[in-house]
């Protein structure tokens, strides 16, 4: 049977041996003829493509992941609803297109190889952005892409807020807002239980469900009684604070970065006399200004009380890490950002020893450090990355 034509063609088939040609791009007004359709498709034919597509791809990665998932292709072809021999040939030609084998078959059965199981996680994370696309651009062209529900820590103080969501209205017009006061703790059980769309949380953190983005480094100060000596300083050693109370947030808020406080004093020197906690900021600082301790904090809040003084401390030991979190697994809200290579999954970084201390943690520079206070200006690098997704 005769099955060359005369329209324009990108593709060619193998039909009962036959190299034809398959008619993809016909001008407008030229259709294919009904028996080369119907020898085509009675064949259960599905054409190669000569230049490779994204389009093609995801295709073919859809049909690579079903495979995968039922580790047999009749049960595979049945449930994508296709006869067994196109998805075996599809199946060859992605792997011709990677040059590897992605499934080692025996007549014991079909197992994943090496390379199909690297390719799995990064097909699931590929289909999933292009069903996120598909949902962004639904939703945009709707009017609207919904609410965000995102969590922020209790001392965000009123510049950040007011930059995240300037940040979500210059760059998602559409989406509202619904910004929650929540702790660190509290935030990563809500992101994983599907409560929150995003988080701002303070590392370090323990988040084996979530994905974590870029890092603002803030460094903390200490808010001391305008009566005490050291207040009289330019800056403040760690070390001197020795025999103060110390008044910290309760460690429920956030464990890790609450022990991370402990870790850094001890190793300076510092070992408080006693601990006390206080969730409001103006608790804390009545505590101090009453004599009841010191206390650490970026600086704003403390500059507004006339009774206390912030001053920075030497060498910068502290340094306040807050960053980005969402959802590794299930389908992200639209404007959360997409687990990608560029994402941290898990976990907060393993901290490293100060050279000239014994042992002492000390927190890495993974980003360039706030300086002083947290300004509109510096909290944006952790607002875009926490609710953008660009």
């Amino acid at each position: 049977m005769d099955l060359s034509c005369e329209l324009p063609c990108d593709r060619w088939a193998q039909v009962d041996g036959d190299r034809v040609q398959w008619a993809f791009g016909a001008r407008v007004g030229e259709d294919l003829s009904d028996p080369f359709l119907d020898h085509v498709l009675d064949h259960g034919f599905v054409p190669p493509p000569v230049r490779s597509s994204i389009v093609d791809l995801l295709r073919h990665l859809r049909l690579f992941v079903t495979v995968a998932d039922e580790l047999h292709f009749s049960r595979a072809a049945e449930r994508l609803g296709m006869a067994q021999p196109p998805l075996s040939q599809a199946i060859r030609r992605l792997e011709k297109e990677l040059g590897a084998e992605l499934f080692d078959r025996s007549q014991r059965g079909v197992r994943l190889s090496a390379a199909g199981a690297a390719l799995l996680e990064e097909a699931h994370e590929l289909l999933a952005r292009e069903q996120r696309l598909r949902t962004v651009a639904r939703r945009a062209a709707d009017g609207g892409l919904g609410t965000l529900r995102a969590g922020v820590p209790p001392d965000t103080t009123a510049a950040v807020l007011s930059a995240l969501l300037g940040a979500c209205a210059e760059h998602a017009p559409g989406l509202s807002v619904d910004l929650q006061e929540v702790t660190t703790e509290e935030q990563l059980r809500l992101l994983a239980s599907g409560g929150l769309d995003v988080g701002l949380v303070h590392h370090p953190v323990d988040a084996t469900e979530l994905r974590l983005g870029p890092e603002i480094t803030v460094d903390l100060g200490v808010v001391l009684p305008r009566t005490s000596p050291l207040a009289r300083r330019p800056e403040v050693m760690l070390g001197e604070l020795s025999g103060h109370d110390l008044v910290l947030f309760p460690r429920a808020h956030a464990p890790g970065w609450y022990d991370r406080i402990l870790d850094v004093c001890r190793a300076e020197g510092f070992v408080p006399g006693r601990l006390r906690h206080a969730s409001n900021p103006e608790f804390l600082l009545a505590l101090v200004t009453a004599g009841h301790g010191v206390a650490f904090d970026q600086g704003p809040v403390a500059r507004k009380e006339p009774r206390v003084a912030w001053r920075p401390l030497a060498e910068r030991p502290l340094a306040l890490r807050i960053g980005g979190a969402w959802p590794a697994t299930g389908t992200p809200h639209p404007a959360a950002p997409p687990a990608s290579r560029n994402s941290r999954p898990k976990s907060s970084p393993a901290t490293t020893p100060r050279p000239h201390d014994t042992g002492a943690p000390r927190i890495p520079r993974t980003t360039p450090r706030a300086r002083g206070r947290w300004s509109t200006a510096k909290a944006c690098p952790a607002v875009m990355a926490c609710l953008s997704w660009s």
